[in-house]
This record gives C-alpha cells, structure tokens and sequence, in this order.
C-alpha cells in the first residue's frame, strides 16, 4: 500500500514539474480602458508617481503603507518605493522612459513577499475625444513560476488589478 501511495505521489510530481517544463520562459499581463479625458490629462496622473494614491489599486490594499519618493519629481528618474502588509509587499519603482503624453516604463522590483524584476508599461492612444490606456507587465517566468502556473496563472493574479486601477484611473481622469 506505501508503495502504492509512494508511487502515485512521484507520478503527480512528475507530472506537473513535466507540465511546468512547457510553460513559455516569459509571462505578459495586459488590459485596456477608455477615457474620456484628453492624453495630456492622463498621462500626468501615471507619470507622477504622488499622483497613484487616487487610483493605484494597491494603494486601497493598504492604507498604513509606508511610501518613499526619491529621484526626479516625475517622469524619468522618478522612484516609488513602497512596504505594506502582506497584500502589497515590498518593492520600488522606477520610471526608465517617458513620452509624453503617450507612454510610461516602468522597472518594478517586488521584493517581498516573492522577488520577481519585472516591467510595465502605459501605452496612451487618442481615440477621437477619448484616450485608450493599455496597461501591461511582462517578466520572466522562472521555474518557480512556471510551477505555479501549472495551477494558476499571472493573468488571473494580477489581471483584476489591472481593471480595478483602470477603473479608478477613469474616475479620476473623467471628474
């Protein structure tokens, strides 16, 4: 009967480190809102990093987070730093390029509760008197991670975030 039971649990592991052996070496989360505000007005609330307290949904996480501002006041230069509870994490941001008024990069640093370096990216379009505002993040997907997505992936992790900030990026945008 051990045997058995021993067996069963090698097959399964197998199985899913085999499942994770097959999963893509990069991962991309993307979403899009429109607004009904002009580029100019939209781009400042993404670009200044003091401006993500109105629409950052991690920012809702946490209200006790500590927050740190340092480098330029916005645009390229500027750096986020943030430590809060198990929800948000710790990490730092870093605008790495900035067009105005049509896109933000961004280097993002997790550091807790899992290390990961990743990149996002703010891509404004003008849609006639309205701005599309695709929000993206791309990173590594290291073997950890492609283990992880064998049972869930960083779409349906990050992915409701992402729509929930837009959502609130609108309201802010559109008043």
């Amino acid at each position: 009967m051990f045997k058995m039971i021993a067996l069963i649990v090698v097959v399964l592991i197998a199985t899913v480190l085999g499942l994770a052996a097959t999963k893509p070496d990069t991962f991309r989360v993307e979403r899009s809102a429109t607004i009904k505000a002009p580029p100019e007005k939209v781009y400042v609330l993404i670009n200044d990093f003091h401006h993500w307290t109105q629409w950052s949904p991690w920012e809702r996480m946490d209200p006790a987070m500590q927050r740190t501002h340092s480098g330029a006041s916005s645009g390229t230069g500027a750096v986020y730093a943030w430590e809060g509870n198990k929800k948000v994490g710790k990490g730092r941001m870093e605008i790495v390029d900035s067009a105005a008024p049509s896109k933000v990069t961004i280097k993002l640093d997790f550091l807790e509760p899992f290390e990961a370096h990743n990149t996002a990216e703010f891509v404004l379009t003008t849609q006639g008197d309205a701005t599309t505002v695709t929000w993206a993040m791309t990173g590594p997907n290291l073997f950890l991670g492609k283990v992880m997505s064998v049972f869930t992936s960083m779409d349906s992790l990050v992915g409701k975030d992402f729509e929930s900030g837009l959502a609130n990026l609108k309201a802010v945008a559109e008043k």
